[in-house]
């Protein structure tokens, strides 16, 4: 999660959305507001359409996404990769430390100023929390200096920081399902520490009016203090609990996550936390009958499989949906709406 210093700093190079994408980074969830929500939703739901009918356009051909991806992902890397295709656009991947540059030594300014000459828009995964803005500060000055327009810098996830693009399929997600986002209960389990998904997620819930959020972790995991504070400041209602079988009927969304092993120092560390909470069978049988079930994926036991049949489990519908957000802003940033 950024810091307030580092949240102020995104907005010195980004200005809010305002409606308008063209040419734009997306750093994170913080440049957005209702109203952006609501046309970025429309235009989801325009893609998905499309998608259907379709099956792709061609409203970006000529355009070249350069995928940059320090970690690894199959979900987010993917669903950048085909909804760019399906909008008529090329793409370069580079995936994994093994690429030359980097085996070299090559800092990530570096490689982001290289990019940003051969690419209409950088899409970044990196591991290191405020990497995308440094890349964003990078890109910007490379081409202030030379005279020439941005290219646009998505963040697809720095470090423990924000997956501002994640949450935005999060929230259409539980938009489609639901109607609305306001006077909601949304349950957030697991790794609320390290887990940049539901720091982004609660972010943008806060932006809604009456919403309660029910943090359910081991102690260690829990939500970020100053994470807390500022929810609060906005008025979020909040709940803490440790045992999600002693809240299970109270939410209409239950957020479930992993337990990150690759955000911990060591392997004790990890399994003293690792396997806390399951959802079975039995735990959807105390859930609301209109309740879901989302999960940012990938599992590693969070979720029974079992549960995966029953129309609480949205969770693949949720990672589809990836696709048409996705798309959305790519063709947003690239000032086709």
């Amino acid at each position: 999660m950024l810091t307030f210093e580092e949240r102020r700093k995104v907005l010195e190079i980004v200005e809010p959305m305002e409606g308008v994408l063209t040419g734009k980074d997306i750093l994170s969830v913080e440049q957005f507001n209702r109203d952006d929500l609501e046309r970025l939703f429309d235009e989801a739901d325009w893609m998905k359409r499309l998608k259907e009918q379709n099956g792709s356009t061609d409203i970006l051909r000529g355009k070249i996404l350069a995928n940059l991806f320090y970690e690894a992902s199959t979900r987010t890397d993917s669903s950048f990769s085909i909804a760019m295709k399906r909008l008529g656009g090329e793409v370069h991947n580079i995936v994994g430390v093994q690429f030359s540059s980097v085996s070299k030594g090559e800092t990530l300014s570096d490689t982001v100023r290289v990019l940003s000459g051969y690419a209409d828009l950088i899409v970044l995964r990196h591991h290191e929390k405020g990497a995308a803005l440094e890349a964003a500060r990078a890109i910007h000055r490379e081409r202030q200096k030379r005279g020439m327009s941005a290219v646009p810098l998505i963040n697809a996830g720095d470090g423990v920081g924000e997956h501002p693009t994640q949450a935005l399929l999060d929230a259409y997600t539980i938009n489609q399902k639901f109607g609305q986002l306001n006077g909601l209960t949304v349950g957030l389990v697991g790794d609320l520490k390290h887990g940049r998904t539901v720091h982004s997620l609660s972010k943008l819930l806060s932006l809604y009016e009456n919403i309660k959020l029910i943090f359910v972790s081991p102690e260690s995991l829990q939500m970020p203090p100053e994470l807390v504070a500022e929810l609060e400041a906005k008025g979020v209602q909040m709940q803490v609990a440790n045992d999600i079988n002693a809240v299970t009927a109270e939410a209409d969304v239950w957020y479930i996550t992993r337990v990150q092993k690759e955000r911990f120092a060591t392997e004790a560390e990890y399994k003293a936390v690792s396997g806390s909470y399951q959802v079975t069978l039995e735990t959807v049988s105390g859930m609301k009958p209109s309740a879901i079930i989302m999960h940012p994926l990938p599992r590693v036991g969070e979720i029974a499989e079992e549960v995966d049949d029953l129309p609480q489990a949205v969770y693949f519908e949720q990672a589809a949906n990836g696709m048409y957000v996705r798309m959305a802003l790519l063709a947003g940033v690239l000032g086709k709406w």
